[in-house]
């Protein structure tokens, strides 16, 4: 007996059938091409790591290093190496970053090397970040001029900053449209008594211990008190005076007719008929005009031609030389070593990102260190305003186990080593400083905002009960009670008290005199050194051989000097070095969905009170955060 057929479906059945059909043919079809789109991926992703390095061409005779950093002068790159390769391959210069190291590093060895004939600087596009760090790139290239290596200089527009480098070369060119004026050091900021108090009813209670203690005054007056105007002026008039002489030096000018010269401004440029470039040239900053053309003209005649350069010489620049450098290193490298820490940026409590300070991070970085036995003595290379009081102490703490534990620990102050960027200092074997860092500002500060009378202007009042007088006292939408601000400036004076005497304790001098050059005052590096608060003057190298001295390394070449750097996931190094290849910057250059995501990855531009007010977010554990910063940069 034959079974009964079965029913036909209707046509609405039929309908959603073939529907689904179709979906289900297009889910596999779009499935396929992304596992194939993958695949591509992938495979290109392996040739390129393959080909990465691979491709380094031995430097030929008489070869012109160009030194045209763009971006921002750094000791440690406050991006991510995904970021950072990602912004190159498509063309993004603006957050672009130069470390400290790289460019240190390509001037010293361009002085022995044998294919570097000269090195040209162009220095328009460098952001500087302080004196002190300027003035060690600055004895770099002095040195470098004076084995023999010819150095020119050239820019469009050259800022103070930068013709601080730029004085170091033999010859220096400004364009005949362009511009070069120096003015002196200045340090202005806005301060928000008025709008926050009168206009907007914010009322902020500052807790401070030390007179000169100014971080927070913008919150609290309508302009700089007497106290931060005395201590500004006083260091920046020193660190004014270094400038000046260096230049000098540099450009065999006498230091005090070029402040007669900078005095006699609207003089000098109305004598030059207006022209900036010709009143640059009349003080003998220059030594000569002309375009870039005019200037890779004449270093082609004086080098070597080649058609095939884009500048019309044979030349490498800088990104080029550092991969030259690198791959000329050996693998495998069994020296004794000195590992250098950088701690660069606001402390801040917690696990932060490489490129910041964290309290556990950083710490765990000197940790590091501390358990590797091949490193043999440390240097922590300070470049801080400070920041919070409890995560610079996790730091200092790990100073004092590695002193503990046999090795060496000896700090380089880089641009700014002040407030907490001091604290975490402190204890160091030896601390070294440039004349022009910004260091001291030993002081504690607390800074409390109160919005009743904000929020009473638009009829929001805040009200209940608590089973005690201080709970919820301390909720910032109700008026402060006199009786917290005592506990609060209470918080405030012990962490003063710590602090001091921390530092009477690691420099040996009594509380009475370490207070008598705190009190939240900044110094120059040499003003600080004649206070007692530095050992001694100089640049990360001397520190590094102090470091090393004191280790029993021997003498420079026995030992080898490593950072200790938060590391990349294998994932992140992996895409940095597809984004850094050819083919990867190729495919990356023209797509929309790389530049969408690394719009989402670049920093943000930092406000000036951002660290503050982070800082008073973060109310977790205690209502009351004394914090170590210093606004002291310019």
């Amino acid at each position: 007996m034959n079974p009964p057929p079965l029913p036909r479906p209707n046509p609405v059945g039929r309908f959603f059938v073939g529907l689904w059909d179709v979906m289900n043919f297009t889910r596999r079809l779009i499935l396929n091409l992304l596992f194939f789109g993958l695949l591509f991926l992938v495979l290109i992703l392996f040739i390129a790591a393959l080909g990465k390095g691979s491709g380094v061409q031995p430097l030929q005779e008489r070869t012109t290093l160009v030194i045209a950093p763009e971006g921002r002068l750094v000791e440690q790159f406050t991006a991510d190496p995904v970021t950072r390769a990602l912004a190159r391959a498509l063309g993004d210069r603006s957050a672009e970053e130069i470390q400290l190291r790289d460019l240190l590093r390509a001037i010293e060895e361009a002085r022995d090397d044998k294919h570097i004939e000269r090195v040209l600087l162009q220095l328009d596009k460098l952001q500087p970040s302080g004196m002190a760090s300027m003035r060690e790139v600055a004895q770099a290239l002095g040195e470098l001029r004076a084995s023999g290596k010819q150095v020119v200089a050239f820019g469009e527009n050259i800022g103070q900053g930068q013709y601080l480098l730029a004085a170091q070369a033999d010859e220096i060119y400004l364009d005949p449209m362009g511009g070069l004026l120096l003015e002196g050091l200045g340090r202005y900021r806005q301060y928000f008594r008025t709008g926050l108090q009168d206009k907007l009813g914010v009322d902020v209670h500052l807790f401070r211990v030390g007179e000169f203690k100014s971080a927070a005054e913008p919150y609290i007056l309508d302009a700089a008190s007497p106290e931060a105007k005395e201590a500004d002026l006083y260091w920046m008039n020193d660190v004014w005076q270094r400038y000046l002489a260096d230049v000098g030096a540099a450009r065999k000018l006498d230091p005090a007719q070029l402040a007669a010269q900078i005095d006699a401004l609207p003089e000098g440029i109305e004598a030059a008929g207006g022209d900036i470039a010709k009143h640059a040239q009349s003080m003998k900053l220059v030594d000569g005009l002309k375009t870039r053309e005019e200037v890779e003209q004449l270093l082609a005649e004086r080098g070597v031609a080649d058609e095939d350069d884009e500048r019309g010489f044979r030349s490498v620049d800088l990104d080029a030389y550092l991969v030259q450098l690198d791959s000329k290193r050996s693998p495998v490298d069994r020296r004794p070593q000195v590992a250098v820490v950088v701690a660069e940026g606001e402390i801040s409590g917690g696990d932060q990102p490489a490129g910041r300070i964290g309290g556990e991070s950083t710490a765990a970085l000197l940790r590091q260190a501390r358990d590797d036995e091949h490193v043999k003595a440390v240097v922590l290379r300070v470049d801080s305003p400070g920041g919070e009081v409890f995560a610079s102490e996790q730091i200092r703490r790990e100073v004092e186990q590695l002193k503990a534990a046999g090795k060496p620990v000896v700090v380089s102050m880089g641009d700014l080593a002040a407030s907490g960027g001091y604290w975490i200092s402190m204890n160091a074997d030896r601390i070294y400083a440039d004349p022009s860092t910004i260091t001291g500002s030993i002081g504690i500060f607390g800074l409390i905002p109160n919005f009743t009378r904000t929020l009473d202007k638009i009829g929001v009042h805040t009200d209940g009960v608590s089973t005690t007088r201080f709970a919820g006292a301390f909720d910032v939408t109700r008026p402060m009670d006199p009786e917290v601000g005592r506990v609060i400036q209470a918080v405030i004076d012990k962490g003063y008290a710590d602090f001091t005497g921390k530092v009477a304790a690691a420099r040996g001098k009594p509380v009475e005199e370490v207070d008598a050059v705190a009190r939240g005052r900044v110094w120059s590096g040499a003003q600080a050194k004649e206070r007692g608060l530095v050992d001694e003057l100089g640049d990360l190298g001397d520190a590094v051989a102090d470091a090393a001295t004191r280790a029993k390394l021997g003498e420079k070449g026995k030992f080898r000097v490593t950072y200790i750097d938060k590391p990349a996931t294998p994932f992140a190094q992996f895409l940095a070095g597809f984004a850094g290849s050819r083919v990867g910057a190729a495919l990356l250059q023209d797509s929309g969905l790389a530049r969408a995501a690394l719009a989402q990855a670049m920093p943000e531009a930092e406000a000036q009170l951002r660290f503050v007010e982070n800082a008073l977010k973060d109310r977790n554990g205690t209502p009351v955060k004394s914090l170590a910063y210093c606004f002291c940069g310019w």
